[in-house]
């Protein structure tokens, strides 16, 4: 049986997506400096900025409202906050996610980094030259934009790829093989799974190309390979454990990219 909509959810993970749309304007800022010296802006870039954000939040407002709607529909949701909204007990189920969650995206933070460093880096320096390594450093924002952007990542692209996209794709995966007890199929859940990831990395493409000085095929191979990684990991979180799940092991998986390897 599907479950009804559920405003008070609805409205938590919205007011908590559009602080993470506003958390991570430092960071991009940051990334887009050298471009904003040289770009003639139509309106003032405090205007332009809240423009962003109003236009960012109707935006995850709609994807959230239809990912939960999705969601109830393939047996998938968000479970500490809907305990929590139900005044149930929710020790039990942190204690099941919580540290499953961290650790997972601990580690997928760290995978990233040591393929990123030993596999991708010599690569590209034969690819891009030296030039490569200069330019990281001079574009690597600071710790604490990258704690701050860390929200966006756990909270906003989570609700954005795997509540909405990953649920939109397993809920048309359900009308070819059909729900068990309300719940989507593993193999439709798995390829939902692995199409969002490699959506996940596909979205991760025009942050690189203010990034590179050129969007050769091996960088391309880079951002998607390396940020699938972390999205099958999100994902396989979300179709088990809740949306919560994805959220924590992104956000602790950022944490690792954007904080402890920019110290």
């Amino acid at each position: 049986m599907t479950k009804p909509f559920n405003w008070k959810l609805f409205l938590i993970l919205w007011l908590a997506g559009t602080f993470g749309v506003m958390a991570v304007i430092p960071y991009t800022l940051t990334l887009q400096s050298d471009m904003l010296q040289n770009l003639e802006l139509p309106i003032p870039l405090p205007a332009l900025l809240a423009i962003q954000i109003v236009q960012g939040s109707i935006i995850l407002g709609i994807l959230t409202a239809l990912g939960l709607l999705l969601a109830n529909r393939i047996g998938l949701g968000a479970p500490i906050i809907e305990a929590w909204l139900n005044k149930e007990s929710i020790s039990d189920k942190i204690k099941n996610i919580l540290p499953i969650s961290i650790i997972l995206g601990l580690i997928a933070g760290v995978l990233i980094i040591v393929l990123d460093v030993y596999v991708f880096q010599p690569l590209l320096i034969k690819d891009l030259g030296e030039s490569i390594n200069t330019m990281s450093e001079n574009i690597k924002p600071p710790a604490w934009q990258g704690f701050l952007a860390s929200f966006y990542g756990g909270i906003g692209e989570e609700l954005q790829l795997r509540l909405f996209f990953m649920s939109l794709l397993a809920w048309i995966g359900s009308f070819i093989v059909k729900p068990v007890n309300g719940k989507a199929n593993t193999t439709v859940l798995w390829t939902a799974n692995i199409l969002a990831a490699i959506a996940f990395g596909l979205g991760h493409l025009p942050t690189a190309a203010m990034i590179f000085p050129a969007m050769t095929a091996l960088v391309v191979i880079r951002i998607i390979l390396l940020n699938s990684l972390g999205g099958i990991i999100f994902g396989w979180l979300y179709q088990t454990r809740g949306i919560e799940s994805a959220m924590i092991a992104h956000f602790s998986a950022d944490i690792v990219l954007h904080v402890l390897f920019a110290i």
